[in-house]
């Protein structure tokens, strides 16, 4: 009887877990480029008491097994790299990517760091730079004096403005995106970054809209892919799960209580 106590507190954690996944989903669903997780689980160890193909007879065998399983456990949190949906902003210095790709950006300490969040600024010096004063990679140098209106950026990644005295528009830099062979194996460390690892393989270069990558869309910002309803009937159906296995907990409980008490 002991063995369903585990095995259901196991289901309580691991229905936890899940429920947490689920919150950071919810609590993300306005932040810019956000992909959601998904928590995958797998079945534990199982206790064979007879096993398949085991002689009967001289002539016969056992068709079928005995076992039983011992709970559930987190087996992965994966990101769900869907196209989250395009919302216009009319600033100059926002972008999106439309298909694969991210940008790139140089962190405090050197490294790199990728990500789908395209609300950059521009700071003192002219340069693209995120909420948080990351350099976007590689680095564009806006002029001086140039006109902030006239800013313009194709789907190629192709930067132009205008500067006083001219009417025709400069090109500036070209900017880059980068995709993984497996983006899900990216390290997410939070400020929308996402960092390489061995699983994800390394990254890709390569030009906006050409050998399948996406393409940049100026003065738009892709939003959050978590669908709200998804997830709440999601978090419905943990909470049942989390439910019902407290309620094996009480059965087992009450069983051992019954057996406890018994008179001869």
């Amino acid at each position: 009887m002991m063995r369903s106590l585990w095995t259901a507190a196991s289901g309580m954690t691991g229905q936890q877990f899940n429920i947490d996944t689920i919150s950071n989903n919810l609590s993300n669903v306005n932040t810019n480029g956000f992909k959601k997780n998904r928590a995958d689980f797998e079945d534990l160890l199982y206790q064979n008491t007879r096993i398949a193909g085991t002689p009967a007879t001289e002539r016969t065998t056992v068709p079928t097994g005995i076992q039983v399983g011992h709970g559930v456990k987190v087996a992965a949190t994966q990101k769900m790299f869907t196209q989250g949906a395009l919302q216009s902003t009319d600033n100059v210095s926002d972008m999106a990517i439309q298909g694969e790709g991210f940008f790139r950006v140089m962190l405090l300490d050197g490294s790199y760091g990728y990500t789908r969040d395209g609300s950059f600024k521009i700071d003192q010096n002219g340069q693209f730079v995120t909420s948080n004063g990351y350099r976007m990679m590689p680095e564009i140098v806006l002029p001086e004096n140039f006109v902030r209106n006239s800013l313009t950026v194709t789907q190629d990644g192709r930067v132009t403005v205008k500067v006083p005295g001219s009417d025709d528009p400069i090109e500036v830099g070209q900017m880059e995106l980068f995709r993984f062979t497996n983006p899900a194996g990216m390290k997410a460390i939070g400020e929308n970054l996402f960092k390489v690892t061995n699983a994800s393989g390394d990254a890709i270069g390569g030009r906006p809209s050409l050998d399948g990558m996406g393409k940049t869309v100026h003065k738009f910002l892709e939003k959050s892919n978590v669908s709200v309803v998804q997830e709440m009937v999601s978090m419905i159906t943990a909470q049942r799960a989390y439910e019902l296995n407290s309620k094996a907990i009480q059965t087992s409980d009450t069983m051992l209580g019954i057996a406890n008490n018994l008179k001869r």
